[in-house]
């Protein structure tokens, strides 16, 4: 967006400069139907237009910003409250990196592989990571995340001394 708003900058000048050069070289002109006119409200268009679509790209950026940092926010909070669950668990070191892969929906194979160990002992530790939880399995653990996620608000009100999640 922003090459085409240089791409109309740049004509928007061009005109409006050959705009001006006529009314310098032939006076001002009332006639509706004549060049002149047609010109000047054309160039006078393109410089609107211009002006909209930067105020509009200013808008998309802020938006962007907000959004990237809530999601920044959301992360951290998501973070922090897995590693709350996992003191509160009393989840191992080794139990900690599974448990995230799974609640990353990676496959016990794909996790075997990741951290060069066998399925066998990555089964092992879903066991223990879903016996420390009180959960049944996967789906289970990460919605017992998501639900204590939700219950709480991302951000707190400036002032209110709290920290998210």
């Amino acid at each position: 967006m922003a090459i085409l708003i240089l791409v109309q900058s740049f004509a928007a000048v061009f005109f409006l400069s050959d705009t001006i050069a006529d009314f310098w070289t032939e006076g001002f002109v009332t006639d509706p139907d004549d060049h002149m006119f047609l010109e000047t409200v054309a160039s006078l268009s393109l410089v609107v237009s211009v002006l909209f679509e930067v105020r509009y790209l200013m808008q998309m950026l802020r938006r962007q910003a907000h959004m990237s940092r809530g999601l920044s926010i959301a992360t951290g909070a998501l973070h922090d409250l897995m590693e709350s669950f996992f003191r509160d668990w009393r989840l191992t070191p080794a139990e900690q990196d599974v448990a995230m892969f799974v609640i990353k929906g990676m496959s016990i194979s794909d996790i075997a592989q990741l951290r060069g160990s066998a399925e066998g002992t990555v089964k092992a530790h879903l066991n223990a990571i879903y016996r420390k939880a009180d959960v049944s399995g996967r789906g289970e653990l990460v919605s017992l995340l998501i639900e204590d996620l939700m219950a709480q608000p991302l951000v707190v009100p400036a002032g209110d001394g709290q920290s998210p999640a």
